[in-house]
């Protein structure tokens, strides 16, 4: 299983876009058409090749046993190329609005995968079954029978519409995959910017505020939420420098880009800020100790510093709930809503704290401040620890190993074979590494022009920062490339 990278600092949104548009690519010497069907994949090192042979149904050409699924059929051999019917035709069948399947790929899936999708009205029967099986069971003796089967008409359901995603996306050209990156950056253009920038700007604003607030008061728990709102601003900061200067990169000094000084600039930022909860929590334990025996119970009230907070808290709020409806569709409008529903359980428990000491008792605001000072520190080892995976060179994600696998098997019918794909981190973007498998008696022009054709495809898909296409004629030897464990 691919590591969760969803915390690292790499994935938050900044006002400035990280990713500019490919240039153009030059046409390559010789023009390829689109793989034929007798394309096979030998030993790869990725799962990519095992999870896209799992799609083909009963109709793929590379699979020639008398099993049928029970769910879909096909018609005859005239209708096999076309969209499969359910065993039982429901109501919905004669719907042209409810089939909504993947009919304009049929000219571009040598493997037939579209028989595989299910359409909206044959996933309703597939609930509607696995529903009246779960009734037959809820009626017998024990209801955890009943849980069970719901649970596992759940894993049904959301097994077959992962599907779709996954036919979705390898049936999809590198061109089409690009332009879904690019209008993904523009739908909502205004709504994601407000975003961005509203954060960031209302970040440095309530920085200040929560810095008068802790000054004033002199609560260590309100410090501690000073400083998790001071560095959320530095946080985006730092992106905008490292992404400036990945841009301005001296090519005859740094060959391979600055891409990964964005990293080493998020990792020492993390460490920066652990090193200030480590801080505060010192301070903390030496209020509790010179306070501890003296007889105080209660330390003043500071009503400017709480109102001061709880003005943070409710634009927080307000942020996190504007958020909300774009981070669904907004990789890093959902970082940013992680980030506010972060922010508000640390203001809202350093107010109670702070006010809980003011009130209660005088410990409960140093104590306060150690729990927060505790919970940030972990929250950013976390960060760090996603961040020194990415600068190591993690494996990228199954989705992308199945994508860019079915791209190169597809690429060309000179392509006998993949011999191994390999995708991983390299900094914040991805490295391709694929030993295609060619004719041994076709010429050194022919093989160098497919492999550049797909040289050129692979690093035209988002976040591939480059692709290195190796071409072997048998797939019988040893890996190349052993995996050094000594200096």
């Amino acid at each position: 299983m691919e590591p969760d990278l969803s915390a690292s600092i790499t994935m938050h949104p900044h006002p400035f876009l990280h990713r500019t548009d490919s240039p153009a690519r030059s046409p390559a010497r010789s023009s390829t058409p689109r793989s034929p069907t007798h394309h096979t994949t030998h030993h790869t090192t990725s799962q990519a090749a095992i999870a896209t042979r799992s799609l083909d149904g009963p109709s793929s050409p590379r699979e020639s046993g008398n099993a049928t699924s029970t769910g879909v059929e096909a018609l005859d051999d005239e209708a096999r190329g076309e969209r499969p019917v359910s065993r039982y035709p429901s109501a919905a069948a004669t719907d042209v609005e409810s089939q909504t399947g993947n009919r304009r790929y049929s000219a571009n899936d040598p493997y037939n995968l579209t028989s595989a999708f299910k359409t909206p009205a044959q996933l309703d029967e597939i609930k509607a079954n696995t529903s009246r099986k779960r009734d037959n069971v809820a009626q017998g003796p024990t209801p955890v029978a009943g849980i069970k089967s719901r649970f596992r008409a759940k894993k049904i359901h959301t097994f077959y519409q992962s599907q779709n995603e996954t036919i979705e996306r390898l049936l999809k050209t590198v061109e089409e995959h690009r332009d879904d990156a690019r209008q993904e950056a523009g739908e909502d253009h205004l709504r994601h910017q407000i975003a961005v920038y509203g954060s960031f700007c209302a970040n440095v604003l309530l920085s200040v505020l929560q810095l008068y607030g802790a000054i004033s008061s002199g609560s260590l728990s309100l410090f501690t939420t000073c400083a998790d709102s001071v560095f959320d601003p530095l946080s985006n900061l730092t992106l905008i420098l490292t992404y400036r200067a990945v841009k301005k990169v001296d090519p005859s000094r740094f060959p391979s880009g600055k891409a990964r000084l964005e990293n080493v600039g998020n990792i020492t930022f993390c460490f920066l800020m652990i090193a200030v909860s480590l801080i505060l929590i010192a301070f903390s334990c030496q209020d509790i100790a010179n306070r501890f025996g003296t007889g105080a119970v209660v330390k003043d009230f500071h009503l400017p510093a709480v109102i001061a907070v709880s003005v943070a808290f409710c634009t927080k709020l307000a942020l996190f709930f504007y958020c909300w409806g774009l981070k669904d569709k907004y990789s890093q409008i959902d970082i940013l809503w992680q980030d506010h529903r972060n922010d508000l359980f640390i203001n809202g428990f350093g107010v109670l704290t702070s006010v809980g000491g003011a009130k209660l008792a005088w410990w409960l605001d140093p104590m306060g401040a150690i729990i927060l000072s505790v919970l940030i520190t972990c929250i950013w080892l976390r960060t760090a620890f996603k961040e020194f995976l990415l600068l190591v060179g993690v494996v990228a994600s199954v989705e992308i190993q199945q994508l860019i696998t079915y791209v190169c098997v597809t690429h060309s019918p000179a392509i006998q074979g993949i011999d191994t794909v390999r995708v991983y981190h390299s900094g914040p973007r991805l490295i391709a590494e694929i030993d295609v498998v060619m004719d041994p008696n076709a010429s050194l022009r022919d093989t160098h022009d497919v492999a550049e054709e797909l040289q050129f495809k692979l690093e035209d898909l988002p976040d591939v920062e480059r692709a290195y296409v190796h071409v072997d004629y048998e797939t019988t030897h040893k890996p190349e490339h052993a995996i050094k464990k000594e200096l």
